[in-house]
């Protein structure tokens, strides 16, 4: 076929400078060949009507012009894909149309193992049968008590089973649980009771003087219960709730019909990316995303041994790691405060198969000196988020786990995502090549202002690989994957979905956070967005620290923002106060009042004036390049909360260096 020879010899020269664009050597040479057979392919099998050789063809010049790349993506990341979000789907499915809720799964959990142990404090073991039973004691006092379904109350206890005890046996009966962070103080505590609009709380006696403290701030119509022994009594009206439970029934409560997945179950207290602490809505559907998503991601088991040293009131440790004991009949063996020297030890003794931890924790137990226990476990997976790059795999060798499980989320977005294969300092993975599937995005964001930007369409412009962008999330309402629920606050709701994001019309929910995807779908954390700075695994609104630095210095200017210490988790809180005359150590004082410690800055800087925008903000870009650096001319004036003296000294060229070089921590 003469014809067709001297085709492909033409074709072939234009081919010659096509790829002469390619990378040199034997690379080039041989995505010619594969191109020029391709081509010869496709004119072949179209003269001799060989449809699947014209196809193939296709294909073959497709991979040597740079469509092999997509195509190792594509076979790289499609199982993991297909076998985690179908299971996944499958499960939840089944939940939504039996009208499942989080406490009839446990129940089920009951049934197929009653004696086998629930949870583990110390050397107190509560069996899955002895806990429903304290959990229907609990639905059946307050049913009693009037409480019915939709009421509100807010749980203040420390770092126990027992709060899991309390939302459940709530739960059984319809009252939404409120989780408020026991580090909380005064304004900050009694604002997360009321924005919950709880009708009572419960409180641990070890928290008594912090709400007697915050008492007058709440409504006087509110019911207070305290779980443990007081050793003085506060100003208060209070019902000891172990007296009154010892004489409740422990037979199932009320079944309250009508009820669905997407009925509240709690909320959790978050700062979010701006102002002062939200109440999250979570659903018993968005319980079981959470906590069945790390179990078929990770390939969890019944019979794990979770050791978490987690707050339950977050959802890493009151989601991702309780629904492991309620949702798949684990067991979790709780520690009411971590304790680096001690971690590996009790990881032993409790035999735990998986561990919970935050970035910071990592980096305190590299700091420990080497014993026989962190090698002696019998721990197969670490679950998480926030393990840095450059010590993933220090981390993993010196304790020798097989497998990271680290993960990102927000707790209240739709935008959460997992590292399935364990890349190094990845947070969580999408697919490329069915966006469809899991819906999240990077858009395009002012790098100053944190703003959206958009195209001359009015649309948001996504991100390519490699480019930074603030993580979305699609919503699509009534899918108990990608809806957006959003908080008790319906304003505060509205300012974390954006519309018109790829097309007229649609909406998506904003994770305040930026991060960077490879070619490959993986992501990667960069920074926050917003009034918002991640320190000690906790994110700190600058607006709530702002306010009260400000009430404390007789209304002075205030700009706080996170500057970046070289070996440490997240950003340190630094103040910049318009006043030269502040007394620090009042300061200091009201701080441990007012703030619980993660929120308090670390660095103090003194200034004549804060710049502002046009738009009556804070200008916090220089601030933040500045940092604390006393070389600097308009650093003059920086103090640091010294780990020593507890007080804030000046920071001079050596305690700077002392910082930068990891001598004083954090």
């Amino acid at each position: 076929m003469p014809s067709i020879d001297r085709t492909l010899f033409r074709a072939a020269r234009v081919l010659n400078v096509l790829v002469s664009y390619l990378p040199g050597g034997i690379l080039r040479m041989v995505l010619k060949w594969a191109a020029f057979a391709g081509l010869a392919a496709i004119l072949r099998g179209y003269v001799e009507l060989n449809y699947w050789q014209t196809a193939a063809g296709v294909f073959a010049v497709y991979l040597a012009t740079g469509g092999w790349k997509f195509t190792w993506v594509v076979i790289r990341t499609l199982p993991e894909i297909s076998g985690v979000l179908l299971r996944l789907t499958y499960r939840l499915s089944g939940l939504h149309r039996q009208k499942k809720l989080v406490h009839d799964v446990f129940r089920d959990n009951v049934k197929k193992h009653p004696d086998k142990i629930a949870f583990i404090q110390e050397e107190q073991k509560w069996t899955f049968r002895e806990m429903d039973n304290i959990t229907s004691k609990i639905g059946n006092y307050f049913f009693e008590r009037g409480y019915r379904s939709g009421d509100a109350v807010a749980i203040f206890m420390d770092n126990t089973p027992e709060v899991v005890f309390l939302w459940l046996g709530l739960s059984k009966i319809g009252v939404v649980s409120a989780l408020i962070n026991f580090s909380l103080k005064k304004e900050g505590f009694a604002h997360c009771v009321t924005v919950s609009k709880a009708r009572a709380l419960i409180f641990s006696s070890k928290l008594v003087e912090v709400v007697d403290e915050g008492v007058s701030r709440l409504s006087p119509s509110m019911d207070f219960f305290c779980l443990g022994s007081l050793s003085s009594k506060p100003n208060f009206a209070f019902t000891d709730l172990e007296s009154v439970l010892g004489s409740t029934s422990a037979l199932p409560p009320p079944i309250i019909d009508g009820r669905r997945p997407t009925d509240l179950l709690l909320y959790i207290l978050t700062s979010g990316t701006t102002g002062l602490p939200k109440g999250a809505k979570i659903t018993h559907s968005r319980y079981f995303l959470m906590g069945l998503g790390i179990y078929y991601a990770y390939g969890l088991r019944t019979d794990d041994v979770l050791y978490t040293t987690i707050p339950l009131y977050h959802s890493a440790g009151g989601i991702v790691g309780v629904g492991q004991v309620l949702l798949n009949g684990a067991t979790m063996a709780v520690r009411s405060k971590f304790s680096a020297s001690r971690f590996w030890d009790e990881a032993c003794k409790y035999n735990a198969t998986c561990i919970q931890y935050i970035g910071e924790i990592c980096r305190y137990m590299l700091d420990q000196p080497v014993k026989p226990s962190e090698k002696q476990h019998r721990v197969r997976v670490a679950v998480g988020n926030g393990l840095r790059p450059q010590i993933w795999k220090e981390f993993q060798s010196r304790f020798n786990i097989p497998q990271i499980a680290e993960f990102y989320g927000a707790t209240e977005g739709n935008s959460n995502i997992v590292n399935m294969d364990q890349v190094p300092g990845a947070v969580g993975f999408t697919s490329r090549i069915v966006p469809w599937a899991y819906p999240v995005s990077l858009v395009r964001v002012d790098e100053d202002t944190g703003e959206i930007i958009r195209g001359s369409n009015g649309l948001c412009i996504q991100a390519n690989p490699g480019e930074p962008g603030e993580l979305i999330g699609k919503i699509k309402v009534g899918d108990p994957i990608r809806d957006f629920q959003g908080y008790a606050d319906e304003s505060a709701t509205k300012k974390k979905i954006v519309f018109d994001v790829f097309r007229k019309g649609d909406r998506a929910f904003l994770s305040g956070d930026i991060l960077v995807m490879d070619d490959y779908g993986n992501f990667y954390f960069r920074d926050r967005a917003g009034d918002t700075f991640r320190w000690k695994g906790e994110n700190v609104s600058t607006t709530e620290v702002e306010a009260s630095i400000s009430n404390i210095v007789d209304l002075s200017d205030v700009c706080v923002y996170g500057v970046e210490i070289p070996g440490t988790e997240g950003k340190a809180g630094m103040a910049a106060i318009a006043n030269l005359t502040v007394d620090l150590v009042k300061l200091n004082r009201n701080l441990q009042e007012m703030l619980p410690p993660y929120a308090r800055p670390i660095f103090i800087k003194l200034v004549q004036s804060v710049t502002v925008t046009g738009t009556a903000k804070f200008q916090k870009t220089a601030l933040k390049k500045a940092g604390f650096d006393p070389s600097l001319k308009e650093n003059d004036r920086v103090y640091v909360m010294h780990p020593s003296t507890r007080q804030y000294e000046p920071v001079d060229p050596t305690t700077y260096q002392d910082i930068i070089h990891g001598k004083l921590r954090f």
